[in-house]
């Protein structure tokens, strides 16, 4: 277990929403994911796959459930704690695939919209997250030739090459937070889309990469960058959103 990878924290998120009073279940959002695992031809037109790669965008505003469904998501494929008794009797549970999937993964999640303490810069801000990856990494696989300097993909394609072919889920919560920022700059924002490109673009490593934001892709990217990623919007895809969608008509009183 790590501060990203197969971390206890998205399965203590979930939970929490688990145990809420009010509880809408979800989890066939989890259904929808499991086609895409394995697939290994990342097209720009989704559509005409017949079925959803393994790059995921849901962009929607604040408050429609994309940091719980993150959650749910991590906690039911992540290894970093035994989440049987908190899908039990959900959706999911039901599915013949449901066991084969449960807590066999290794997931990497990460919420981009913690800052370091007093961050005023772009650097301080991906540093941070680049050597708690890659300080997750070196602690798991032990035996994987990664320096303290490899860039991540580096890291991930040695673990691929020298740990029995392991590969990983990314959870992505609030990836456009840093945008936000007053001290980010176009040069910033340049800088973060090529790391994400590098992180995940043709990545053999990334068995899916499922990303929340809050507008567009389009609205940051130049269209080169992230062109792998599946993006599904309130204006132009309606797929994931009754899924995402709280709604107390739908919800179970615990």
């Amino acid at each position: 277990m790590g501060v990203y990878l197969n971390s206890q924290k998205p399965y203590l998120m979930f939970q929490e929403n688990r145990s809420a009073r009010y509880f809408a279940d979800k989890s066939q959002l989890i259904a929808e994911l499991i086609p895409a695992l394995g697939c290994q031809n990342p097209a720009a037109d989704c559509a005409a796959q017949g079925r959803d790669i393994k790059y995921i965008c849901i962009t929607r505003p604040r408050r429609f459930g994309k940091t719980m469904a993150a959650s749910m998501i991590s906690a039911y494929f992540g290894k970093g704690a035994d989440s049987h008794a908190l899908f039990q009797g959900l959706a999911v549970s039901a599915y013949p695939w449901y066991e084969t999937h449960l807590n066999k993964h290794n997931v990497v999640h990460i919420m981009f919209n913690e800052l370091p303490d007093e961050c005023s810069s772009y650097t301080q801000y991906i540093s941070r997250i680049k050597k708690r990856l890659l300080h997750d990494l070196i602690r798991e696989f032990p035996d994987a030739p990664i320096e303290e300097n490899d860039a991540l993909w580096d890291a991930f394609n040695s673990i691929l090459e020298f740990g029995n072919s392991e590969k990983f889920i990314f959870v992505l919560d609030e990836w456009d937070f840093i945008f936000h920022r007053d001290f980010i700059t176009e040069k910033d924002k340049a800088a973060f889309l090529d790391f994400l490109s590098s992180l995940f673009k043709d990545q053999p490593y990334a068995e899916l990469v499922y990303m929340t934001g809050i507008l567009p892709i389009a609205k940051y990217s130049s269209g080169s960058e992230l062109n792998m990623f599946c993006e599904y919007t309130m204006a132009s895809e309606e797929k994931y959103g009754e899924l995402l969608f709280s709604s107390l008509k739908t919800a179970v009183m615990q």
